[in-house]
């Protein structure tokens, strides 16, 4: 699924290093509130992904491998998570009654669209807009 536990863990570790500063995991787990179990796991995707490297040693710890402005929650999500399905039947290797053997279930079609439109938004602003630019999400309850 597209949003996991990791992919938000994933988002704010890189938060964390926003500043450029080189970092432990347990400073990241305190800073950004993440259990130890998922850090170590979620950092070895970051750096596989080529988003954060670590260093080992006495001095180690880890720092961004890209600068903010290169950096999307698309990149966090497809790093951490092996699929971004926003539904678990966009998964191809999941089997739909509904939607195989070159039949459209209608149902799944709108799941492609909303799966597209989300995909694009997640790579249209860098992480650097969205810690640092101007804020875009409006409370629609808010009244404006």
């Amino acid at each position: 699924m597209l949003f996991t536990k990791e992919c938000d863990y994933g988002a704010r570790i890189i938060r964390a290093l926003a500043n450029g500063e080189k970092k432990t995991v347990a400073n990241i787990c305190q800073t950004e509130q993440i259990p130890v179990q998922y850090a170590y796991k979620i950092m070895k995707k970051l750096e596989l992904a080529e988003l954060v490297h670590g260093l080992r040693g006495q001095n180690g710890g880890f720092h961004l491998a890209k600068s903010l402005d290169m950096i999307t929650l698309y990149d966090i999500a497809k790093a951490v998570n092996e699929n971004l399905y926003i539904f678990e039947c966009m998964d191809s290797e999941k089997q739909c009654p509904f939607h195989s053997g070159g039949r459209s279930c209608r149902v799944h079609l709108e799941f492609e669209r909303l799966q597209k439109l989300m995909e694009e938004e997640m790579q249209a602003r860098s992480i650097k807009d969205v810690l640092f630019g101007p804020i875009q999400y409006q409370n629609p309850q808010a009244g404006n």
